[in-house]
């Protein structure tokens, strides 16, 4: 059996469909080509997933990639310090790190590497420490600060002959002067470093909560940048505490191309978040602007339907839209995606249609389509056959959904369940457009 075939057989027991898990790893691979995929992995994830985070990446391995592991010791550390009654937080600019909060740092960086690498290779998996030559630091402030560095050149050389060589790098938080004085160096400050420098496809952060979060405690499922930034901090939408996770993720994304991204997760759902239109955690794309057009002309509309028809691989009939009123249409700027939002029953919003073009699949566009939508409208319902392979994904979405003969309903934002059932009656009666000798197929009807 072929790597391939022993990573998507074992990877079919997590995912809805073999041709989702075939779409992520064709893409991840062409990316890969030139380009790495970057993990980091957070103290607490060290600490109390290890097991899952082995297996994980030994999965990922298996299937023919090859990341670049990068761990933060800075939990274990500070719990280190407590014990050795030392008052200090090693990860912090402000404050001083001496020669006592070092002598405790290097050893447990070193030892926490090396348990990593052991657990890979009882797993036979080919991974090599890389302690030293990659971060090259200047004194923060040396007189204030102590053995605090700040990054000032990365040499990813000994990683990428390392993934030449099909081995998996593992390094940890710790540089050098250009005299070999070893410095400790803030974790977000060695991602940027390294995202730029290796200019990574993919960027996991493996975090114990597994997802930024909202001011409702509620995990967010994606963010595109360029439409939802300003919204997520101005706004406040994530917690005060993920702003800065936030603010990281987009300096990060600056200087990448648009095709990267960064998920948020945990290591046990790891692959479901990489390899599955529903993901486990959060997904930030860079992405694009995504437009919503109120009442959209006549033209734009003739425009988008030859776009609904190569996505659903079915024709739009000329009946399509008669007796109905738009309300909306939501048009990603590269016109990779689009959503049509009709005027529906009571006032709630009909979402009649949502695509991603088969060239954008696999990007996180339709996430990032579905969480402009649900950020302009907070009630809406649809409809999708039972035999939808996406249904999964809106089964995740909506807060409320029933199975009505060969449809099932979805809605989200609506408590009152005579208001529902009104709604799905709606639903159910309505045309979806297509022509009825054309293949079924597509995302929502």
């Amino acid at each position: 059996m072929t790597p391939d075939e022993f990573g998507l057989n074992e990877l079919l027991g997590q995912l809805v469909t073999r041709g989702e898990a075939a779409l992520y790893l064709e893409r991840y691979k062409r990316l890969q080509q030139e380009r790495c995929l970057l993990i980091r992995i957070d103290g607490e994830a060290l600490a109390e997933d290890f097991e899952n985070l082995c297996a994980a990446v030994a999965f990922l391995y298996r299937l023919g990639l090859r990341p670049v592991l990068l761990h933060d010791f800075e939990w274990q550390l500070a719990s280190a310090l407590a014990e050795a009654g030392i008052h200090a937080d090693a990860g912090s600019e402000l404050v001083r790190v001496d020669s006592r909060v070092m002598a405790l740092a290097r050893p447990l960086a070193y030892s926490e590497t090396q348990r990593l690498i052991q657990a890979l290779e009882a797993r036979d998996i080919p991974a090599r420490a890389v302690q030293h030559g990659v971060f090259t630091c200047d004194w923060l402030d040396r007189e204030n600060r102590g053995l605090n560095g700040r990054i000032a050149e990365v040499n990813s050389a000994p990683l990428t002959d390392l993934l030449d060589n099909h081995r998996i790098p593992v390094l940890t938080c710790l540089g050098e002067t250009p005299c070999g004085q070893v410095l400790f160096i803030d974790g977000d400050q060695a991602m940027l470093s390294l995202s730029s420098s290796l200019k990574a496809y993919k960027i996991v952060l493996l975090t114990r909560r597994g997802a930024l979060i909202d001011r409702k405690n509620r995990p967010i499922s994606a963010i595109s940048l360029s439409s939802d930034y300003d919204y997520l901090t101005i706004q406040s939408l994530v917690q005060s505490g993920m702003q800065h996770r936030t603010g990281l993720i987009y300096r990060m994304l600056e200087s990448l191309d648009t095709e990267a991204s960064v998920s948020v997760t945990r290591a046990a759902l790891l692959t479901r978040e990489l390899f599955s239109h529903s993901g486990a955690g959060t997904l930030v794309r860079k992405g694009e602007r995504i437009d919503w057009h109120e009442q959209p002309s006549k033209s734009l509309i003739n425009d988008v339907i030859p776009l609904l028809e190569h996505s659903f691989g079915r024709k739009l009939g000329s009946h399509w839209m008669a007796g109905q009123s738009m309300l909306g249409l939501l048009l990603a700027e590269s016109r990779r995606g689009a959503a049509v939002v009709l005027e529906g029953h009571r006032g709630v919003p009909y979402l009649d249609k949502i695509m991603v073009t088969p060239e954008a699949r696999g990007e996180g566009l339709g996430a990032a389509l579905w969480q402009t939508l649900r950020g302009r409208l907070p009630a809406m319902y649809w409809r999708s056959r039972i035999n939808n392979p996406i249904n999964g994904w809106y089964f995740q979405r909506a807060e409320a959904s029933q199975q009505m003969g060969r449809w099932v309903m979805f809605s989200t934002g609506i408590g009152d369940f005579q208001i529902l059932g009104e709604l799905y009656a709606d639903a159910l009666r309505r045309d979806s457009g297509w022509d009825p000798v054309a293949i079924p197929g597509g995302l929502v009807n």
